[in-house]
């Protein structure tokens, strides 16, 4: 058996990511010859690799370079790197759940979401951008899988849960160390994990049926994308709202500015 070729790292490296979380020494038990012999070999972990690839001078280190740099490239264009025939072939582990939980999460964010009912909303055979019905749609669709999770329109959970007097003011979820102003307008960043994960999904559900009625061609006005949401909320076991709500979205932001 060949040993692997050891360079013990300089300590600037130390310096800048920290000895004791890169580096653990651990008891190794070889057979040589007639004998066994124990050894406490150095093992380092990503971080110190990294380093060392991007300093070390040799050919093994330019082929890793030139790869992490690929890597880097396609994360800052794409905002994903994602290994397509590692996650084919082992599936991932407990990763692949993880990436399409953040998937889902993604999709439900408000942007992401209204941008995807909008293209959507305008394969309708009665669609019409100026209409007073074009501008509620969003509003209903988002309100009725709301309601489905947890009992309440966006405006209502919003003014029922933003208290000053509570951790975070009533949130769960937020970007950052700080919580934004318009961060305490956004419905979904009130709800319990639970919630969210169900929310979560029935989004993506309802917006694969959105995607296979478009590429089947098929005819639907607006009221028709409504009716069958509603029928696969019914078929889920979930309410399905038929009101407006009580309280008024405008309401409902005053109430979290003035918290």
């Amino acid at each position: 058996m060949k040993s692997a070729v050891y360079f013990p790292p300089r300590p600037d490296f130390f310096l800048q990511i920290g000895e004791k979380a890169t580096h653990k020494k651990f008891l190794t038990v070889r057979q040589e010859g007639s004998r066994q012999v124990k050894r406490e070999l150095d093992y380092y972990n990503l971080d110190m690799i990294i380093s060392v690839g991007y300093r070390v001078k040799s050919r093994i280190a330019t082929r890793f370079r030139i790869w992490a740099t690929q890597r880097l490239k396609e994360y800052i264009v794409k905002s994903f790197v994602l290994d397509d025939e590692r996650f084919k072939q082992a599936g991932g582990g407990g990763y692949f759940e993880e990436l399409l939980a953040r998937i889902r999460d993604i999709r439900s964010s408000e942007k992401v979401f209204w941008r995807k009912v909008l293209d959507i909303y305008a394969t309708s055979v009665d669609y019409d951008p100026r209409s007073e019905v074009s501008r509620e749609f969003f509003k209903v669709i988002q309100n009725k899988m709301h309601w489905a999770v947890h009992g309440q329109t966006a405006a209502e959970i919003i003014y029922n849960r933003a208290d000053a007097s509570q951790p975070n003011m009533g949130m769960n979820n937020w970007v950052g160390p700080v919580i934004r102003k318009s961060e305490s307008e956004i419905a979904k960043n009130y709800l319990s994990e639970e919630e969210l994960n169900m929310l979560n999904r029935i989004v993506t559900l309802y917006l694969e049926f959105a995607e296979i009625q478009a590429l089947n061609r098929i005819a639907m006005s607006m009221q028709d994308w409504i009716d069958k949401l509603d029928d696969f909320l019914k078929l889920s076991g979930k309410q399905v709202l038929d009101h407006a709500g009580k309280i008024t979205h405008d309401s409902a932001l005053q109430k979290a500015v003035r918290r």
